[in-house]
């Protein structure tokens, strides 16, 4: 495991809803990171998708669509090895 030192700037009402919300843990943190990677990897794939049903549009190549595939797989298993 990598430790990180975080510095953050949020509005002082947001700061507050945060703690109290308990979301300011190393734990929460961790658990929003791997949320967004997992948001990011699905919206990936869903302009791919996009992408392949344009009429006329650049669409992937077979390679590429495999390679992305590839990569959100691995991050998913990365996530879900490292746990909620």
């Amino acid at each position: 495991m990598k430790e990180l030192e975080l510095k953050l700037s949020l509005p002082d009402r947001i700061a507050s809803q945060a703690k109290a919300a308990g979301l300011l843990t190393s734990e929460a943190i961790e658990r929003l990171v791997r949320q967004a990677i997992r948001k990011a990897a699905a919206e990936r794939l869903v302009e791919y998708g996009k992408r392949l049903r344009e009429p006329g549009g650049t669409g992937i190549t077979a390679a590429e669509l495999e390679s992305e595939l590839k990569a959100v797989r691995a991050e998913l298993r990365e996530a879900a090895a490292r746990g909620p």
